[in-house]
């Protein structure tokens, strides 16, 4: 269950297992139950899902103002109507690419998009959390691929943009994608040895449910001989 929070029509949500859905918005909350334990049946209009009906005994669900630390990349931010941003290939005429960011102190700030675009959530990094907790978030982020509407879905995770293809096209997300593998792939392998130096059983357990990309690279990585 997501938790005991009583959702309302128009709360603002993230699937904390699906967050490639975007941000959701609650149209309709009724009461329901579940093995005779009350819980709620919730219609959320997602920004890249559509319409899903939830039920909170299953979905792990999440105020959308808390979410974005915990599950997803800090979204790209949208330029100034004054300030237009410049195009991937026109930033590199001058100099590295670069993205407009909104700042109270300063008004235009440079962003390196690679930065962003290859970063790890940060429950796959967080040294205070467990290395189970970190092991398995690690794992689940091979589900994206680099082809189709899963690199879509990866690219809206990573920048927090509704639309990626808004401010990239798919050659630019494709060399964004093969930069985050490596990066990705780097702090797996890291991982792995930490965890046979302390618990080399809990690599096989939580491997079996991993998909089949991870899998792929724990038997190159002999973690699971």
């Amino acid at each position: 269950m997501s938790s005991t929070k009583q959702w309302a029509s128009g709360d603002k949500i993230v699937h904390c297992s699906k967050p490639e859905w975007g941000t959701g918005v609650i149209t309709a909350a009724a009461g329901s139950q579940h093995e005779g334990k009350p819980c709620q049946s919730l219609t959320v209009r997602f920004d890249r899902a559509g319409i899903k009906v939830l039920s909170t005994a299953f979905a792990h669900l999440m105020d959308a103002e808390l979410a974005p630390s915990l599950h997803r990349a800090p979204p790209l931010p949208t330029p100034q109507p004054s300030a237009p941003t410049p195009s991937i290939a026109s930033s590199r005429a001058q100099g590295p690419a670069s993205i407009l960011e909104i700042d109270e102190a300063s008004p235009l700030v440079a962003r390196d998009p690679r930065e962003i675009m290859t970063r790890l959530p940060e429950i796959a990094t967080d040294p205070f959390t467990t290395p189970a907790a970190r092991l398995k978030a690690t794992l689940a982020i091979y589900r994206f691929t680099p082809t189709g509407s899963s690199l879509l879905d990866w690219a809206a995770v990573q920048s927090g943009l509704a639309d990626p293809m808004s401010r990239f096209n798919r050659h630019e997300l494709e060399r964004f994608f093969e930069a985050f593998a490596v990066v990705r792939d780097n702090h797996l392998k890291k991982l792995v040895i930490e965890i046979k130096r302390t618990d080399p059983s809990l690599l096989s357990q939580t491997a079996s449910q991993a998909p089949p990309a991870a899998k792929l690279v724990l038997r190159r990585l002999d973690a699971l001989r």
